[in-house]
């Protein structure tokens, strides 16, 4: 177990090097790259001395391996639009993330697979076509159109929900109104995630299902929920639990478009903050910790993956 943690955790840091040097490079080197902060009416001098503290003047790879040394340190840089120091930015931010995506993993896998295993337990009843109904209609709906129709139902027409923000501003804590305020991004970005996981679990309970160790089970007399839950779920559960690794990186996707719909202030949010404003520390930052997030889901999955699955383990 050791070694195969050992061998996870260099392919992860693998990855990390080579998405930041792939943006790294597209950032400095297209059209717009940082030197376009530069504005048209700066002299001469003011040009060379932005160029310098910027590291411009300096080759693509020696300014890269500057950035990296730093921020394997922990250094990201400091903002070009707030003078801030990137890493302070990004710790306001992220903690809204997380919550917004830890909630919405949640609710899609409990969900998910109830499901799935209802559907593949009554396979070809209604429950099964409602089901897969609805994670066609999820999977088909945009991301964005779905909020603004759910911010003009429950906050416009109904007045149940708020439309944006993290909290009701003026009120202090109250954890009642913050549930209330993710209710509809955890919704949203929910259909982006839970339809994938009901099909799933949907097919893998299906497979597991015809094998013969499940018959024999039956054939003992074990009664039908020990046999679904204790014997099918268990094995069915290995595709599904490698499966929520490849819907992170969709999450975080989703994140970008859901947060600026409802105005809520995190990663997403952030990183269109620093698209438009050409704060590209920022963009380098913000790849950085969005890398580091996807890279420890998939390497816990993994971890998890190898605890369903003896062979993995053996092997």
């Amino acid at each position: 177990m050791a070694g195969f943690v050992t061998r996870r955790l260099l392919q992860s840091a693998a990855v990390i090097v080579i998405v930041t040097l792939i943006t790294f490079f597209l950032v400095n080197l297209a059209p717009g790259g940082p030197a376009a902060v530069m504005r048209m009416e700066a002299t001469q001098a003011e040009r060379e001395a932005l160029m310098a503290r910027m590291g411009l003047d300096k080759p693509v790879l020696v300014r890269y391996g500057d950035w990296l040394f730093g921020a394997v340190r922990g250094d990201l840089g400091v903002s070009l639009s707030t003078s801030q120091p990137v890493v302070k930015r990004i710790l306001e931010r992220l903690p809204h993330t997380a919550l917004l995506a830890v909630l919405t993993l949640l609710v899609s896998v409990e969900a998910g697979i109830v499901l799935g295993v209802f559907s593949a337990v009554w396979r070809n009843s209604l429950v099964d076509y409602l089901a897969s109904f609805l994670s066609v209609i999820g999977l088909s709906l945009p991301a964005f159109w779905l909020g603004i129709m759910l911010i003009l139902l429950f906050s416009v027409n109904l007045h149940v929900l708020p439309a944006s923000g993290v909290a009701t501003s003026g009120l202090g804590f109250d954890l009642a109104d913050r549930l209330l305020h993710l209710v509809m991004p955890v919704l949203v970005l929910s259909t982006t995630t839970l339809p994938n996981i009901v099909r799933f679990t949907r097919s893998a309970m299906l497979e597991v299902i015809s094998q013969d160790f499940v018959l024999t089970a039956r054939a003992k007399g074990i009664s039908q929920s020990r046999v679904v839950y204790r014997h099918v779920l268990r094995n069915a559960l290995i595709p599904v639990v490698s499966m929520v690794g490849v819907l992170v990186p969709r999450l975080m996707g989703g994140a970008v478009i859901t947060e600026t719909v409802f105005g809520w202030p995190g990663m997403g949010q952030l990183v269109v903050e620093a698209a438009n404003g050409r704060d590209y520390p920022l963009v380098m930052g913000v790849t950085v910790v969005v890398t580091v997030m996807v890279v420890f889901t998939n390497l816990v999955v993994d971890m998890v993956y190898s605890r369903l699955d003896p062979r993995i383990r053996a092997a």
